[in-house]
C-alpha cells in the first residue's frame, strides 16, 4: 500500500462532496481563483517515500490532511472549511488492503489574510487524521 493510495481516497471524497468542490492537490494554477481547496498531505513516517509500499515495524500508518479553504471573504473561507469538514469528518474511506479508521480532525486555523498578489483572499487551515492498518 501507497502514500499516494491514501491521498487519493480523500482526493476521492472531497470531489465527490456535494456542491462541486473545487479541490487541488498541492499547487494552485495561476488562473485558479478562489473558492477552492488546496490539500497538503504528510505522511507520519518520513522514511516511506511517496510510491514505496508501507514496510517495517508498525503496521499502523498515518496520513495528515492539511485542507486550505481559500475564499473571498473571512465568511467564504469559513463556509467552505465547514463544507470540508462535512464530507471527512467521521468518514470511513477505502483504501484497498487496508483497514480504514474514521476521519479525525486534529488541529485548526481561523481564516488568515493573505494580499500578497493585490488581491484579498482568506485561507482557513484545517488539519485531519487518517489511519489505516492492514486489513
Amino acid at each position: 500500500m501507497t502514500v499516494r493510495a491514501h491521498a487519493d481516497a480523500v482526493l476521492a471524497i472531497l470531489s465527490a462532496a456535494p456542491g462541486n468542490l473545487r479541490v487541488l492537490d498541492g499547487a494552485v494554477p495561476k488562473d485558479v481563483l478562489p473558492p477552492y481547496v488546496l490539500l497538503y498531505f504528510a505522511d507520519a513516517d518520513p522514511e516511506v517515500a511517496d510510491n514505496r509500499p508501507l514496510e517495517g515495524g508498525s503496521q499502523r500508518f498515518v496520513l495528515r490532511v492539511y485542507a486550505h479553504s481559500v475564499g473571498g471573504s473571512s465568511a467564504a473561507a469559513r463556509a467552505l472549511g465547514e463544507r470540508v469538514r462535512t464530507a471527512l469528518l467521521d468518514l470511513v474511506p477505502v483504501v484497498t488492503g487496508r483497514e480504514c479508521f474514521p476521519i479525525r480532525r486534529e488541529d485548526g486555523q481561523p481564516p488568515q489574510r493573505e494580499e500578497s498578489t493585490g488581491t484579498l483572499v482568506m485561507d482557513r487551515i484545517d488539519v485531519y487524521r487518517l489511519e489505516s492498518v492492514p486489513a
